[in-house]
């Protein structure tokens, strides 16, 4: 009985490990948008913890606070994750070569994993197994040494974007604030503005495939988020597009483009569904109130509008049928905070009356 177990829990061990190791490899190493089994299970295990925990909160300051912690977290909890699975994989090999009982099979696969050498194999097959378990050990730890430096490098790109956008849309970000303080400024032409989106649109596309974890990565203030500033861009471009008067803007069209194309990207490696190939008329979830409602402001902040204003509703609808549903579950994918037009737009986790906000801050 002993002796066919020992053949069965040698290849089951080296499975583990090989398993391990190839999702480690795919998650940290190979550059492009690869599902991972393991990767998956540990980030929606723990998101379902944290959505727990965070359901008791009685605003949405107290639910981000709790959130933020959910993406480092799971990434740490990842690297703990593939070392007990080589630790759990080799122990089982060892045990199959003859280390029993099992406290001495665990003790010499942890000993060989973390390099410790307070336990010595007895022969060459043994050997060599720790041999390859101290090196895959090591290896593991050099990945996630490089991977955090590289998720942090793209942090902080994507925060500098979302930051600077407080200067024109405002806190929450605003698609009307944004317009109506360029048109007072006289810089609705400015096509640079839109150049540098567009760039930014590509790197989240890049960076938030590759590295998954980053779409959960929290703003440092709570008020902020990447979604909804994408969203924010993306509606001031589809208005300025489908209701400012002037030659056609060429930049603003690719921006929008490069906005819902990279959203859809990373809706993709997270399987929510849309339809790649809307029609213009495909209901959205902004109302033509709130559209005439932005109009109105515009034209009172002196912005030349399109006269026919059937038709740009008809043609903003048609921008944001490109992006709408990816948006908003993208905003309720990673609980953004409320903003118009670019979150869930739900109204549960408003952010408090500002007195009571500059009352909390002088304390």
């Amino acid at each position: 009985m002993t002796t066919a177990l020992a053949v069965v829990l040698l290849p089951v061990g080296a499975l583990i490990v090989a398993f391990t190791a190839m999702s480690a490899v795919m998650t940290v190493v190979i550059p492009r948008a690869t599902p991972v089994l393991l990767t998956r299970y540990v980030f929606v295990g723990l998101r379902v913890l944290f959505m727990l925990r965070s359901r008791r909160a009685t605003s949405y300051e107290l639910r981000d606070r709790r959130m933020a912690l959910y993406a480092p977290f799971s990434l740490l909890t990842l690297a703990v994750t593939w070392l007990v699975l080589v630790l759990v994989g080799y122990m089982l090999m060892d045990w199959s070569l003859g280390e029993r009982p099992w406290r001495l099979a665990f003790a010499l696969s942890g000993s060989s994993l973390l390099t410790l050498g307070f336990t010595a194999p007895h022969d060459f097959p043994m050997t060599a197994l720790s041999f390859t378990e101290a090196g895959l050990g090591l290896a593991l730890l050099a990945l996630l040494i490089s991977y955090l430096p590289a998720i942090y490098a793209a942090f902080s790109r994507r925060e500098a974007a979302v930051a600077s956008l407080d200067i024109r849309a405002g806190r929450p970000p605003s698609a009307a604030v944004m317009l109506e303080r360029l048109s007072i400024i006289k810089g609705l032409d400015d096509m640079d503005l839109w150049r540098r989106w567009e760039d930014w649109f590509s790197d989240i596309e890049e960076t938030h495939t590759t590295n998954p974890s980053l779409v959960f990565y929290r703003s440092p203030v709570p008020e902020r988020s990447w979604i909804t500033a994408a969203g924010t861009v993306l509606d001031a471009g589809s208005i300025l597009a489908s209701t400012i008067e002037g030659p056609r803007r060429s930049q603003v069209e690719l921006c929008i483009r490069a906005g819902y194309l990279s959203l859809r990207r990373i809706a993709d490696f997270f399987g929510i569904p849309y339809d790649p190939d809307p029609q213009p008329d495909d209901p959205i979830s902004i109302t033509r109130e709130e559209y005439d409602a932005v109009r109105e402001r515009l034209g009172a902040a002196g912005a030349p509008l399109k006269p026919d204003a059937d038709q740009a509703w008809r043609d903003f609808a048609g921008w944001r049928v490109n992006y709408d549903p990816v948006l908003l579950a993208l905003a309720g994918l990673t609980m953004a905070p409320y903003a118009s037009w670019s979150s869930d737009r739900s109204l549960r986790y408003r952010r408090p009356p500002l007195r009571r906000r500059a009352v909390r801050a002088q304390r």
